[in-house]
């Protein structure tokens, strides 16, 4: 498997070994030997899925307290990924990281705790996993409004469609201090 880092400290964007023939495909979706090989140390407890469709924008979330790492990858169609760096001694402090992630490349993305994460879907459906570092708390999530004017992401849709939740997120500057990553 080839790994590169991203755009913003700690990102790592993973590309498995794919054997395919007529029949189809085969890939280690995690070993984690190989991953742990390739720095990726963390301890997974806890697997999610997500179907949406087209314009459906989700996040951008994060907690804290129970910070959550997460190992990314689309199983079906094609999302725009985002990550937010909240980490206050990082020195990308405050940037925001976007890539295409799709089932045709089937490439993952490792976001280290201290992110805010969230994507939008650009085929007509998506099917989102993801594996996780710590159980979900939904005393500890907070979300990140995902327009943030301070943030500026170049979201590829327009008027997507988003939760209440996510409708009501805090701007970067609006979330309190201890809630940020050291």
């Amino acid at each position: 498997m080839k790994v590169t880092p991203g755009e913003l400290a700690g990102l790592l964007i993973i590309e498995p070994v794919v054997f395919g023939d007529a029949r189809g495909f085969f890939l280690e979706s995690w070993n984690q030997r190989r991953y742990r090989d390739a720095g990726i140390t963390a301890q997974f407890v806890q697997d999610n899925a997500s179907f949406s469709r087209r314009g459906i924008l989700r996040g951008l979330h994060f907690q804290n307290p129970k910070p959550q790492a997460k190992l990314i990858s689309v199983l079906a169609g094609e999302v725009f990924d985002v990550t937010a760096d909240l980490r206050r001694n990082s020195p990308t402090f405050g940037r925001w990281h976007g890539m295409v992630l799709s089932a045709d490349d089937r490439r993952q993305l490792y976001v280290p705790a201290g992110f805010a994460h969230g994507f939008a879907v650009l085929s007509d459906t998506a099917l989102f996993h993801y594996k996780c570092t710590d159980f979900y708390s939904p005393p500890d999530e907070l979300t990140l409004l995902w327009n943030d004017p301070d943030l500026d992401i170049d979201w590829p849709v327009k008027d997507p469609v988003v939760s209440d939740k996510d409708r009501r997120g805090l701007r970067l500057r609006e979330v309190p201090p201890d809630r940020l990553f050291p």
